[in-house]
This record gives C-alpha cells, sequence and structure tokens, in this order.
C-alpha cells in the first residue's frame, strides 16, 4: 500500500505548537536480527515432510519426527533472539529463563542425526552430522545471555514489581497499536507510534530507577488503560464516518498524553539528579570528618 511521504521537510508536516521536541517512531529502536537466517531454518526442513510419505513406515516415522524436530529448534532460536534483543535493549534486565538458542541448537543436531539414520541406517555418518550441525549452529546464532545485566545494588523485589509493571504497560501499547490499524490511516498510526516512543523512555527511567515506580504507576496503568480504551473507540467511529472532528480531538488527546508522559519522564530524571547530589553531598561530608580533603 503506498505511502504520503511525510516529515520534518514535508510540505505538509504539521508544527509541533507545543515546543517540545517530537519523538521519532523509531527513536531507540534497533534493526532486528531475526531475519532471513531465521527463516531459512523454518524452510530447510520442508523436503523431509514431502519425503515422509515415500518410505514405509519406519521411514515415514523417522522422517516426521526429524521435520517436526527441526522445526521445533527453529521455533526456539527464533524465541531466542528476541528474546536477546529484549535483554541488549535494557540497561538492567534478567537472563533469559530459559536458554532458548542452545536449545534451539541442540534440536538441530537430534534433527539431523534422525535425518541421517533415516536416509543410512547407520549411526556413525549421522552423528558426525549432528555435531557439526550443532556446532554451526551455535556459532551462527550465539549462545543466549547467561548472566543478569545491570542488577547490582538493585533490590529484586523492587524490580519484579517494575517488570510486571511494564509488562502490563506494554500490553496497552500492543492493544493501541492493534485498535489504530483498524482506522485505515497511515498519519494516525505513525502519531500513535510516536506516543509510544514517549511512553516507553518513561518505562526505561522507570526501570533503570525502581523507586520511580510509585511517581509513575498511574501513568503507566490507569493513563495508559484509558488511552487503549479511548483509541479503541476512536478506531471503530472513525472507520466507519470518518469523522473529522473526532480526529481532532483524538490527536489532541494524544499531545496532551504525550506532554503529560514527557513532562514526568523529566521529573522523575531530575528526581534522580537530585538523589545523585545528595549522595554525593553525603559522602564528601563522610570524608571530611575523616579529615580526608580534595
Amino acid at each position: 500500500m503506498a505511502q504520503r511521504f511525510g516529515g520534518k521537510y514535508s510540505p505538509d508536516d504539521a508544527p509541533d505548537i507545543s515546543g517540545a521536541p517530537q519523538k521519532s517512531p523509531f527513536h531507540g529502536q534497533r534493526r532486528s536480527r531475526v531475519g532471513g537466517r531465521v527463516n531459512f531454518l523454518f524452510l530447510a526442513p520442508l523436503p523431509l515432510a514431502f519425503r515422509a510419505f515415500f518410505q514405509d513406515p519406519t521411514g515415514l516415522a523417522l522422517n516426521l519426527l526429524a521435520f517436526g524436530t527441526l522445526i521445533l529448534a527453529a521455533w526456539l532460536t527464533r524465541d531466542g533472539l528476541l528474546a536477546q534483543e529484549a535483554y541488549e535493549a535494557r540497561k538492567i534486565a534478567r537472563r533469559p529463563a530459559i536458554p532458548r538458542k542452545m536449545f534451539g541448537s541442540a534440536l538441530t543436531g537430534i534433527g539431523l542425526f534422525i535425518t541421517g539414520y533415516a536416509g543410512t541406517g547407520s549411526i556413525a555418518s549421522p552423528m558426525l552430522l549432528a555435531i557439526v550441525g550443532t556446532l554451526l549452529h551455535g556459532f551462527s546464532f550465539g549462545i543466549d545471555p547467561l548472566r543478569d545485566k545491570g542488577m547490582e545494588g538493585i533490590d529484586t523485589f523492587q524490580s519484579d514489581r517494575v517488570a510486571r509493571v511494564i509488562e502490563g504497560a506494554e500490553k496497552h501499547l500492543a492493544a493501541m497499536s492493534d485498535a489504530i490499524k483498524r482506522a485505515g490511516d497511515r498519519e494516525l498510526e505513525a502519531r500513535v507510534a510516536q506516543f509510544q516512543a514517549t511512553a516507553r523512555d518513561m518505562f526505561r527511567t522507570v526501570e533503570e530507577d525502581p523507586r520511580d515506580l510509585t511517581a509513575a504507576r498511574k501513568y503507566l496503568g490507569v493513563y495508559l488503560l484509558g488511552a487503549r480504551d479511548a483509541t479503541a473507540k476512536f478506531a471503530d467511529i472513525y472507520a466507519r464516518s470518518s469523522d473529522m472532528k473526532a480526529r481532532a480531538d483524538y490527536e489532541a488527546l494524544l499531545t496532551d498524553l504525550e506532554e503529560n508522559f514527557a513532562a514526568r519522564t523529566r521529573a522523575l530524571l531530575l528526581d534522580d539528579r537530585s538523589d545523585l547530589d545528595v549522595e554525593i553531598e553525603v559522602l564528601r561530608e563522610r570524608l571530611a570528618r575523616e579529615g580526608i580533603r580534595a
């Protein structure tokens, strides 16, 4: 579907009358590594599914088992890469609970062993094939993160609370994205994505300092829930009638939300800076009492 060009230097681009810097929908995003290589893992086992139906019952069972094992390995590998990207996107993160990529490597080796055994009936050659396949998979996709990141000095109970709240907030944003697609307007989809980028700035701020959760809880819960419900209702109305007044009201709502989220995020950062200044001053006073001078 064709999309009209728009941007900072586009003649049709509306100026930001609020004076606040606008967030790009791609602010803070990185190119995903879940691409052609992973998709190939889903395609490579397909010949086994066709070959299975031209074999005897034993060959049928072995080929289908190898096909299922390799598809499961591809699925685990893709989920492992997505989990690693989420891990790398945060300054504070727990390691993935399940090492999916490592399981994917092991299952790739098992699937190749079953494939070789079904074709030759021997063990030595399929075993060599399995070892090579496991190593190549590991070298291609790497291993899962095995350590928590940035958790030193962090209250694990507080960080778990933050993780649950952020997970719920991300669900609200995902629901907003799904709802606005029903409106069939690419500009509105981009506007919602811009607001989501601002909201995720708050997410990252709270993750880095879980003490900010109390001040931000209403934004991460009540306000995002209201934004989700308003988006769903607006999308239904606009899809039926293309009501321009409803569109203007909705865009004004997004602007208000974006400004308030940005202001709250700045306030949280200022509080963090104030806490740092207090810590520095306390440390200086302690050094002074010990007779240490700069």
